[in-house]
Order: C-alpha cells, then structure tokens, then sequence
C-alpha cells in the first residue's frame, strides 16, 4: 500500500494525542518505560534485519556487500560532519525541548508553539528520512511504525502541555514524509543495478539500529551526520561492478 509507514506514523500521532485529551494524562512512566524497552528490541530486529535481507548470497556477497556499506558510512560521517548536520538538528531539539519546558512550567504560549514544536520535532529526525526512504524504494514501513510509537509517545506529552495544537503537526508529518517517500519510490526504477538499492537497504539498516541504540541508552550516536551515508551508499555500489 502506498505510503503505508506514512499513515501509520500519523495514526500514531493522532492515537497518542487522543489518548491524552481523553484521559487528561499520560501513561505511567512504568508503562512508558516498558514501551521504550519493547520499542528498543524492535528496533534492534528490524533494523539488523533490514541489513542481513540487503546482503548478497555467500560469502564474497556478504563481505563485498559490508565493505560497500562500511565505505558508505565512513562517507557519510565525513560528510556530515563537515555540513553540521547533527549540529543543526540539536537546534532543532533545543528550541523544541526549551518550548516544552516554558509550557510545563506555566508561561503563557501560543496557540502555535505547540504545533511548531511538534512539526520541528517530528519532521527534522534521521527516522524521518531513512523510514521514508525504505518505504518508498521497497515498501518496507517498519521504520515508520517504530516512528509512529516513538511520535505517540511524544505527542502525549506535547498535547499535555500545549493542548490540542499539537496534534495539528500530523499535516505536515503527512506532507513531509509522504513526498519523500514518493520521491524515492519514482527513484527507484532508476537505479542502474540492484546492488545500488541493496547498498541503500543495507545503510539505512544499520542506521535504524543506531537508534535502537539510543532508545535503550546504550549509545549516543550522531546519527544525523550519517545520514549522507545513504547517498554515498548507491553510488560506491555503482562504482565496485
């Protein structure tokens, strides 16, 4: 189904917001702490999984491809860095973290802030990119549902402090992704070979289990200057015929 991972990820939005309006308070923190251990193993599967499927048959496949892939994110790391990617996104995390907290502190707030916040917050993410990116080349939503949670979640607590408006960030979630997502998917058939989309699978796999990384507070890993390692991923796969 087109756009799959995208809707799931607005249902969870749209689910944790209602449940707070609804209930008028969040989960408990013993529930919100099992959900992130399930959200961390989960995300270890699925983004182990997504690598071990990209991977070719026998075992020169399986070096050549963890060569192309390791190439790809030492690639990547240097790109990033040099474009300050994870820099920009920790500003994007201060202003929304700093937002959260004048709310929760009772200073007065726009009707807006709480949906600018949450837009920011829910749009500028590595998962964003890698999960549209995976579904749109070969369907696979899995990205965008461990998203979804990690969105429910949040949206709890944003709609506890800022209302309703928080909730209003799945339009723009929906915009975002879904043209990502379309974008890759009209991608995909140009690509020269199917390694070059292995390369891509295989990348975005490793990356998903960096955040499994961070969810479960093993690691924390900067992993929005990896994220050029998805661009580097096709084209060192086009390079090693």
């Amino acid at each position: 189904m087109l756009l799959l991972g995208t809707l799931i990820n607005a249902a969870g939005i749209l689910i944790g917001g209602g449940y707070t309006l609804a209930r008028r308070r969040q989960l408990q923190p013993k529930t919100q702490q099992a959900l992130k251990g399930l959200l961390g193993i989960a995300t270890v599967f699925v983004g182990l999984g997504t690598t071990v499927f990209s991977l070719g048959g026998g075992v020169w496949g399986v070096l050549k491809g963890m060569t192309i892939i390791l190439l790809a994110l030492i690639l990547g790391r240097i790109t990033g860095k040099l474009c300050h990617i994870q820099a920009g996104m920790n500003k994007v995390g201060r202003y929304a973290a700093d937002k959260f907290a004048d709310a929760t502190e009772g200073r007065a707030q726009k009707w807006s802030e709480g949906f600018v916040a949450c837009t920011l917050l829910f749009c500028v993410t590595p998962l964003a990119l890698i999960g549209s990116l995976l579904d749109g080349l070969g369907g696979h939503w899995h990205a965008l549902a461990i998203k979804a949670v990690m969105d429910g979640l949040g949206t709890m607590a944003f709609v506890a402090a800022f209302g309703w408006s928080a909730m209003f960030a799945v339009l723009p979630v929906i915009a975002f992704q879904g043209t990502l997502t379309m974008g890759a998917k009209l991608l995909a058939p140009h690509l020269a070979t199917p390694a070059m989309l292995y390369a891509i699978q295989g990348t975005a796999g490793l990356l998903i289990f960096c955040v499994s990384l961070i969810i479960l507070e093993f690691r924390k890993v900067e992993l929005g200057d990896y994220l050029p390692s998805l661009a580097w991923a096709p084209l060192v796969a086009w390079l090693w015929k």
